[in-house]
């Protein structure tokens, strides 16, 4: 058996694993892990759909190019979130180790574990391109934050409403008066 064929058997597997692995990170990670749907639960979603076109592209030995798109969709979330860049990138990586224990648990696909170099190389460089696009999306987070800062429009976004803040200091005021 080739190690092409083991991919298309068992890549609904390995996707599942990846995309419970990459989930579990995520503090509510048992709704993420429960709703597929993309609109009702877009981390979940977004991440089974992404992950599930990056494989097929680790595994065809796509270009590295064409990894961006599916990265840059699980990536914009995740540097959203209170992920360090280790943390963010790590799940990427993750789909090296599950492929293994997968075909290590078949008996009759154990040996094409030699053949994986080329699928870990692709990964190792897919891990790469997702830390750049991580760091991308962090640096225009920043940029936005420092914008918001300058304009004075953190105002409205880091503090309760303006009528609520300011019916506040009018009971605050009251309160002392009295």
């Amino acid at each position: 058996m080739e190690l092409d064929e083991a991919f298309r058997n068992y890549e609904d597997k390995i996707v599942r694993a990846w995309v419970d692995y990459t989930l579990s990170s995520y503090k509510s990670s048992t709704f993420f892990k429960k709703e597929r749907d993309k609109f009702a639960n877009p981390v979940g979603g977004n991440t089974f759909e992404a992950l599930s076109k990056l494989f097929k592209l680790l595994t065809k030995n796509a270009d590295p190019k064409e990894f961006v798109a599916p990265l840059d969709q699980v990536m914009r979330i995740r540097s959203i979130q209170e992920f360090s860049a280790s943390e963010a990138v790590g799940p990427i990586h993750a789909v090296k180790h599950i492929t293994r224990e997968i075909l290590e648990k078949d008996k009759e696909r154990k040996h094409l574990i030699a053949e994986l170099y080329d699928f870990e190389f692709a990964v190792d460089l897919a891990v790469l391109a997702a830390f750049d696009l991580y760091m991308q999306c962090r640096e225009q987070l920043y940029k936005v934050r420092i914008l918001e800062i300058k304009s004075g429009t953190h105002i409205l976004t880091d503090s309760k409403c303006p009528s609520s803040m300011l019916k506040k200091d009018i009971d605050d005021l009251v309160k002392i008066h009295i």
